[in-house]
């Protein structure tokens, strides 16, 4: 008996050992020049990961490259509408449980800062907000509105039920949480950053609060009261400078984004920095004392139809690659570059006495390029119309109730008009036919918006294939993001009327009727759909170079986008989403045809604009 009783006894003491140390609170202050964890100053050493770009299988990888590396910290965005797709619908499972990345950043001893503001940036569709805000037409994101803020704090209470509760004052270890961001480049409303930091505290985050801005904006962005951290700054004097002047004379001085790489736009060359330049930098900011979060030490890829696009006053509408590979210390597959090893040798000199990196794990996978996959049938897009929307004037997607992939706008010319065919404000991309022949590509890159229309016989058919290419997630046009044709089509200055609208969403793949490959094709949209083999899994890349434009569904998984103008040419392809035994891919092209087969690359090509 007495037996039993020193079993139960020590089998207590070590569940309440265990339950003890994952509730163990710490704190979290701004000390005068320091931050301040239990009373002791932590200089943060932290990159950028979005758990969304990276396969949930490979979280714990990249966090203990990032831990190799050096990093003591995580920073994270949380991106609005993958969590909420649907108005009143919320999403924290698979790809999206944040809370259990942030547990494995803790497993790994790795602190984080979170970034869940309802706008990112972060070349994200919409910079994170959801689309379906944009079925109110004169709803205004970013501002006092009432429903955009009872929207916005319906959705930040579903992030406070996930997060809060691993802040570190509440025994996790998220160190701080930063409210809006970057709202200096956009606006300058204190009551609405005060809204903000009120709808935080709110919903859980009582922790420590902070903004951050480019050095130019933090006068319209930082909010009294609260730790004004600067983004893109990288010399410590001026660094210091600007926090001690939004924040009374004091520190701690944090770079919340510091850039050692950048974002690829399609049609531009793909970005790379000076490794040895940006060593001497962070070499800098690090003896000076101040904390920093790369942005990003591992960018991986945008995947579905989430990326986003940039337009300003003075440049036209520009958007993003899927891959977001940003020439970042940890490459897109989770490979260390030689940055990685670079900054590697910085940080340890600035570790705490005693403190010793671990070794760089070895990648458990190998990167091979697999056999060529032949294209077993075809699906002609023009043969699997569903029942369409009618309307007398063409509407937008979020008008009928779409928010990503394609809409075929088709309507029928009376008479045989040649003349100037105009669509205005047309987003994004759109690929035009006349009795099912193409006869133009429109693209709002370019300015593109009218064609002209020779020989039509009276009652044609006129399909106009639009895409939305990525809503805006900078600047000024953020407020202007609606998608589709969202104006008119005009010939001859005669508006033309009688649509039919079928949805292609694209949110998966299943339903469409494949025929045999067929040795010549029309120039017509289309699905590719291929099967191949494996005994085992690996990564590799998808060789896009001979397809013309679409996306990329592996195995259920939307793998991204693609683009034969550059400068990315491939996809990458994670081993965690093939399997043993057989596989199934399948390519949309909306540009070209005839396809039969599909190759893959033991390598990326990220580098290779073609001149349009």
């Amino acid at each position: 008996m007495l037996k039993k009783i020193l079993i139960y006894c020590t089998l207590l003491f070590s569940s309440l050992t265990v339950t003890n140390a994952q509730t163990t609170t710490h704190t979290f202050a701004l000390g005068d020049i320091d931050f301040l964890l239990d009373g002791k100053p932590l200089q943060m050493i932290s990159g950028e990961m979005h758990y969304q770009r990276i396969p949930r299988e490979y979280w714990r990888e990249r966090i203990k490259m990032a831990k190799a590396m050096g990093l003591n910290t995580i920073g994270t965005y949380v991106f609005w509408n993958a969590h909420e797709p649907v108005q009143g619908t919320y999403d924290f499972t698979g790809n999206n449980d944040v809370a259990e990345f942030v547990r494995i950043c803790k497993e790994e001893g790795m602190w984080v800062v979170m970034r869940p503001s309802p706008y990112a940036c972060a070349e994200w569709e919409f910079g994170g907000y959801p689309w379906w805000l944009l079925k109110d037409k004169n709803m205004k994101v970013r501002s006092k509105e009432p429903a955009f803020i009872n929207a916005y704090r319906n959705y930040m209470v579903e992030v406070g039920k996930q997060l809060a509760p691993l802040q570190v004052n509440q025994g996790g270890n998220i160190l701080m949480v930063q409210i809006e961001n970057e709202y200096g480049s956009f606006s300058n409303d204190k009551e609405y950053l005060e809204m903000n930091a009120k709808i935080f505290r709110e919903v859980g985050f009582d922790g420590l609060l902070f903004t951050c801005d480019g050095a130019t904006q933090m006068p319209a962005g930082y909010l009294p009261g609260y730790l004004p951290a600067v983004n893109g700054e990288d010399n410590p004097a001026k660094v210091k400078e600007l926090i001690n002047k939004h924040h009374n004379g004091k520190g701690p001085y944090y770079v919340a984004e510091w850039y050692p790489g950048w974002f690829d736009s399609w049609g531009k060359p793909h970005n790379k920095s000076n490794a040895d330049e940006d060593a001497k930098k962070l070499d800098g900011i690090l003896s000076a004392g101040i904390s920093i979060n790369m942005y990003m030490f591992h960018g991986g890829t945008t995947r579905d139809f989430m990326n986003g696009a940039n337009m300003s006053r003075t440049e036209a509408y520009a958007p993003q690659t899927s891959s977001y590979d940003y020439d970042a210390p940890l490459d897109e597959a989770g490979n260390p570059t030689p940055k990685f090893y670079q900054f590697r040798e910085v940080i340890k000199k600035h570790l705490p006495a005693g403190q010793t990196l671990p070794d760089v794990p070895e990648k458990k996978r190998r990167t091979f390029g697999l056999e060529v996959i032949k294209v077993s049938g075809v699906a002609n897009l023009f043969k699997n119309l569903g029942t369409p929307v009618e309307s007398e004037k063409p509407l937008s997607f979020e008008d009928i109730d779409q928010g990503y992939g394609f809409v075929l706008y088709r309507t029928t010319l009376a008479n045989a008009a040649n003349g100037l065919l105009k669509i205005k404000e047309m987003r994004d991309y759109a690929t035009v036919y006349l009795n099912g022949k193409r006869i133009s590509v429109l693209d709002r890159r370019l300015k593109q918006d009218s064609l002209q229309l020779n020989s039509p016989t009276a009652n044609s058919v006129l399909d106009i294939l639009v895409e939305n290419n990525g809503r805006i997630n900078y600047g000024p046009y953020l407020i202007d993001n609606r998608q589709g044709i969202t104006d008119k089509v005009t010939l001859n200055g005669q508006e033309l009327l009688n649509w039919k609208m079928y949805k292609f969403p694209f949110a998966a793949i299943a339903g469409f009727k494949y025929a045999p490959v067929q040795n010549a094709a029309e120039l017509q949209p289309a699905l590719y759909r291929g099967t191949f083999s494996l005994r085992g899994t690996v990564d590799t890349y998808l060789d896009m170079k001979s397809f013309g434009k679409g996306f990329v569904f592996l195995n259920g998984h939307n793998l991204g986008k693609y683009w034969n103008i550059g400068p990315q040419q491939t996809l990458y392809v994670p081993a965690a989403w093939l399997k043993k035994g057989t596989n199934e891919i399948v390519i949309f092209d909306e540009l070209k045809s005839g396809h039969t087969e599909i190759s893959t690359l033991d390598h990326p090509v990220l580098n290779e604009v073609v001149k349009e």
